[in-house]
Order: C-alpha cells, then sequence, then structure tokens
C-alpha cells in the first residue's frame, strides 16, 4: 500500500513539473510575440504604394501626366490648359527630349492614354542661375497640339496671386514615383498630407527654405524619387510642385517633403501661357 501510494505520489509530482514547464513556454512565447508586434506592425503598415499611400481611382485626377525619356517615366507633371503642363525645372536636363503622356491611370495601357512630344521647355529664368537648383525649381511645357479635354483628361485650377495656404490645411499628392520598397509603381499613387507651418520648414531646412516661394508638408505619406513635378492639392487647387526632400529618405519626418509655391509665380505663368 506505502509502496503504491508513493508511485502515485511520484507520478503526480512528475506531471505538476511538466505543466509548470508548460506554462512556462507559452508565457515565454506570448511575451516574445508581444515585443515582436509593434516591429510587425510598422512593416506591414510602410510597405505599401507611394510612401504609405494608396492606389488613386482610375481617372480620378485627370490633369495628372507622366513625363517621360525614352520611354520611361521620370516626373510627374499636371496641365494647367489644353497645350501647356506645370512641373519642376530639375525634371529636364536640358537635353532630352519629353514626352508626356495624358489621361494614364496604368502607365502600362497605351490604349487609355495619349503620348504628345513637348514642343517647348519653359523653365523658369531665375533657375539657372540657382547653383543649388533649390529655388524657383518650377517649369512650364508647352505640347506639340492641343489635348482633347475630357473624363480622363482635364485641367487644374491655380491659386491667385500670393495665395497662402494655411497651416493645418489637409491636401494630397499624387504620382507614378517609386514605391516604399524601392520598385516602380505603374499605377497612379496617392497620399494625404498636411501643410506644415513655415516657421518650422525653415527650422527644418534653415536657409535652403524659402518662405514666399516654397511649402512644406507632413504626413504618414508622402512623394518620393519619381513624383517630381507633380502637384500638391488643396481641396481642388494646385497650390505646390513637388521639388525636393531628404536624399536617400522618402517622407523623412525630420527633413518634410518640400514644394515650389505655386502662387509666388502666377504673374510669370500668365506671361507665358496667358490667363488661365
Amino acid at each position: 500500500m506505502d509502496g503504491g501510494w508513493m508511485e502515485i505520489h511520484t507520478l503526480n509530482k512528475a506531471s505538476e513539473s511538466s505543466l509548470i514547464i508548460f506554462i512556462m513556454t507559452i508565457i515565454i512565447s506570448l511575451l516574445l510575440l508581444t515585443s515582436l508586434l509593434p516591429h510587425l506592425t510598422f512593416t506591414a503598415h510602410v510597405n505599401v504604394g507611394i510612401v504609405n499611400g494608396k492606389e488613386a481611382k482610375p481617372h480620378c485626377r485627370p490633369y495628372m501626366v507622366s513625363i517621360q525619356a525614352c520611354g520611361d517615366h521620370k516626373c510627374g507633371g499636371f496641365l494647367i490648359s489644353d497645350q501647356f503642363v506645370l512641373t519642376a525645372a530639375h525634371c529636364w536636363n536640358g537635353r532630352n527630349i519629353l514626352m508626356v503622356v495624358v489621361g494614364a491611370h496604368d502607365l502600362r495601357d497605351s490604349k487609355s492614354s495619349d503620348h504628345i512630344r513637348v514642343k517647348s521647355y519653359i523653365p523658369h529664368p531665375k533657375y539657372k542661375s540657382n547653383p543649388k537648383k533649390y529655388a524657383d525649381d518650377i517649369m512650364l511645357l508647352k505640347l506639340e497640339k492641343k489635348v482633347n479635354l475630357n473624363n480622363k483628361v482635364g485641367v487644374i485650377p491655380l491659386p491667385k496671386e500670393r495665395e497662402d495656404v494655411k497651416a493645418d490645411t489637409a491636401c494630397s499628392v499624387a504620382g507614378w514615383g517609386r514605391l516604399t520598397d524601392g520598385s516602380v509603381s505603374n499605377v497612379l499613387m496617392e497620399a494625404e498630407v498636411t501643410i506644415m507651418n513655415n516657421t518650422e520648414c525653415r527650422n527644418r531646412w534653415g536657409a535652403i527654405y524659402s518662405v514666399s516661394q516654397m511649402i512644406c508638408v507632413y504626413g504618414d505619406g508622402g512623394t518620393c524619387n519619381g513624383d517630381s513635378g507633380g502637384p500638391l492639392v488643396c481641396g481642388n487647387t494646385a497650390v505646390g510642385v513637388t521639388a525636393f526632400g531628404q536624399r536617400g529618405h522618402c517622407n523623412s519626418p525630420k527633413l518634410p517633403n518640400v514644394y515650389t509655391k505655386i502662387s509666388a509665380y502666377i504673374q510669370w505663368i500668365r506671361t507665358v501661357v496667358g490667363n488661365v
């Protein structure tokens, strides 16, 4: 009887030890999983589209154009009339022959878009005199022919001369630039952004930033390589031209993306294009 009882008691002790080890293993596994969750969430969050952007609804931004050289997308741009595109001056090196693609959503689908040659390249006259190529980074492209305006091809209004956009205004950007993983997007992507206070922009960028000629934004999403020249849109108005950001770091929280302020160049645009 004693031997039998001792045997049962020993078996119960062994079972208790196994149960404790099993419970501890589960607890350790749960703790490890919990510690990894923030990293896993971050990875899933950033590895989408144009720096936390999303695919735009096809042709919801009929003013968007792809500026291409030798069949490859180089920059964005936008129609401000049936024959003029506004973009960034740094999108043209002074030698390349550029082609403008209008009415596109997926750049692989040539049937729904029209390819038009550029007749005249008109960078802002002060851009060439700026050795660092930050200021006056704006250019007009006159197309060889007028585009047919329809539900897939349209123009976007410009702001009034010297008009400012208030800080914390909700705006958006779009383009066919590089995705977070470094690959090129074939479809038009978009992201929501917010206008940053001019003083803060100046504090972040220093002397490079011009309060009178530039705008900067912040947000979870933003522009990247290949989005240069595209519009910063607030409401239904193009208020900025995608210009520059921190080198090698798209949508940096430290150095926010910067846009050429269109309202500072309305007089020049009117001189070249007329009253748009």
